[in-house]
C-alpha cells in the first residue's frame, strides 16, 4: 500500500538529518570554502606537492558532502513523488516509490559507514603487510591467497595498489608481501583485518588429501602524511641495499637498488624492491618505517589508557581474528563480530564489506 511508504520516508528523512549532524556537513562546507580559496590564489601551483594534498583534500571532503547532499534531494523527491500519488490515488506509482526507496536505502546504508570512519588516519592510504605462518608452502599458499583477496577488495573499491616488496616461497605462494593500498578511507576500512588470519583445508600439497590448518598475518597501517611528526634519529636505522629478486628487468635484477631498513631500537625491519632506483626504494621505506614507528606509539599510548582504566585485554599483534573453512564445509566466520557467510569463494574474490562493516559497527559500539 503507498500509505504504507509515509512513515518509513519521514523516518529516512530523520535519520539523515541525524546524519548529517554526525558528519559535520555545515563545517565541511565551510573547509570547502576555504580550500577552494586557496587553490585560487596565484601562488597555489608554486609548491606542487602541497597543492596536490590540498586537491586531494578537498575532492575528498566535497565528495562526502555531495553524496550527503545527493541523498537528501533523492529522498526529497521520492516523498514528493508517494504524496503526488497518494493525493491522484494512483496506485501505478507504488513499483517507481518502492524503487526509489531501495536505491536510497542502499545509499544511506554506504553514508552510514562513512560516518563509523571517524577516526584520525581513517581517510589515509593503507598499508597492508602479509606473513606466512609457519608451515611451509601450505601457509605461503594461504598469504598468497589472501594477497589476491585485498587486491581484488582495492579494485572493487576503485583504490590503486602498489607492490612494494614481495618475498616468494620457496615452491609455491608468498613469503610476505607489503602493498600501499591508495584511496580516500583506505585505512579506515582496512584497519579491521589486522591479526591472523586462519585457513582450514584439504591441502592441495599433500599426496594424502588429508586437512591442514594454515595462518597467515596481516597488518595494518596507516600511511602517516609528513605534517605528523614521528621522531626518527638516523643514526639508529642501519640501511642495507641489495639485489632484488624475481622479475624485474635487467636494471632491477644487477644493481643493488633494493633497500632494507632496520631500526635498531626497536628492532623493526622494513624493505622495498619494487620501485627501479634505489632513491626511490628508500623513500618507501622510509614511508613504511614511519608508518611503523607511529603505530608502535599509538599501540604504547592505547596500552597505557587501558592500564589506567584497569582493563587487562592485551593487545595482540597475532590474536586470531577470522577462520576460512574450505572442507569438509564452507565458511567464512569473523571471531570477533560473530559475523559469518558460507559463500567462501565471494569472499576469496574481495567480498569483504560485510565483515568490515560489522567490525566499524561493533567498534562504535565499544563491543570490541
Amino acid at each position: 500500500m503507498l500509505e504504507d511508504w509515509k512513515p518509513e520516508i519521514l523516518a529516512m528523512q530523520a535519520k539523515l538529518k541525524e546524519m548529517g549532524d554526525s558528519l559535520d556537513v555545515a563545517r565541511k562546507e565551510e573547509k570547502i570554502a576555504e580550500l577552494e580559496y586557496k587553490m585560487g590564489e596565484p601562488t597555489f601551483w608554486d609548491n606542487a606537492e602541497e597543492a596536490q594534498k590540498i586537491n586531494q583534500e578537498l575532492a575528498a571532503i566535497k565528495g562526502s558532502v555531495d553524496k550527503y547532499k545527493e541523498i537528501v534531494s533523492k529522498t526529497d523527491d521520492a516523498q514528493a513523488l508517494l504524496e503526488m500519488a497518494l493525493e491522484e490515488n494512483d496506485t501505478s506509482l507504488e513499483p517507481e516509490v518502492q524503487t526509489e526507496f531501495e536505491t536510497i536505502k542502499t545509499a544511506v546504508r554506504e553514508l552510514e559507514l562513512e560516518v563509523l570512519l571517524s577516526g584520525p588516519y581513517d581517510a589515509n592510504n593503507a598499508i597492508l603487510t602479509l606473513h606466512a605462518g609457519a608451515g611451509g608452502t601450505e601457509a605461503q599458499d594461504w598469504t598468497q591467497m589472501l594477497l589476491r583477496m585485498y587486491g581484488r577488495w582495492a579494485e572493487r573499491h576503485g583504490f590503486s595498489v602498489v607492490t612494494a616488496d614481495l618475498l616468494p616461497g620457496d615452491e609455491a605462494g608468498v613469503k610476505s608481501a607489503t602493498l600501499f593500498i591508495n584511496g580516500h578511507n583506505a585505512y579506515g576500512y582496512l584497519k579491521s583485518e589486522k591479526g591472523v588470519h586462519r585457513l582450514v583445508r584439504i591441502s592441495p600439497f599433500d599426496s594424502n588429501a588429508r586437512r591442514h590448518t594454515s595462518f597467515s598475518a596481516c597488518d595494518i597501517m596507516p600511511e602517516i602524511d609528513d605534517a605528523v611528526e614521528v621522531a626518527i634519529n638516523m643514526a639508529d636505522v642501519r640501511v642495507d641495499t641489495y639485489r632484488a629478486s624475481g622479475a624485474g628487468g635487467q636494471h632491477i635484477n644487477k644493481t643493488s637498488s633494493a633497500v632494507r631498513m632496520t631500526h635498531m631500537p626497536t628492532g623493526i625491519v622494513v624493505q622495498c624492491q619494487n620501485e627501479r632506483s634505489q632513491l626511490q626504494n628508500r623513500e618507501q621505506c622510509m614511508k613504511m618505517l614511519r608508518a611503523k614507528l607511529f603505530e608502535l606509539e599509538q599501540e604504547k599510548k592505547e596500552a597505557e589508557i587501558q592500564k589506567l582504566e584497569g582493563d587487562q585485554q592485551k593487545i595482540e599483534w597475532g590474536s586470531q581474528i577470522r577462520s576460512y573453512v574450505f572442507q569438509p564445509y564452507t565458511m567464512v566466520k569473523d571471531m570477533r563480530t560473530g559475523m559469518e557467510t558460507g559463500n567462501v569463494q565471494a569472499v576469496m574474490d574481495g567480498d569483504l564489506d560485510a565483515f568490515i562493516e560489522a567490525f566499524l559497527a561493533a567498534k562504535a559500539n565499544h563491543e570490541i
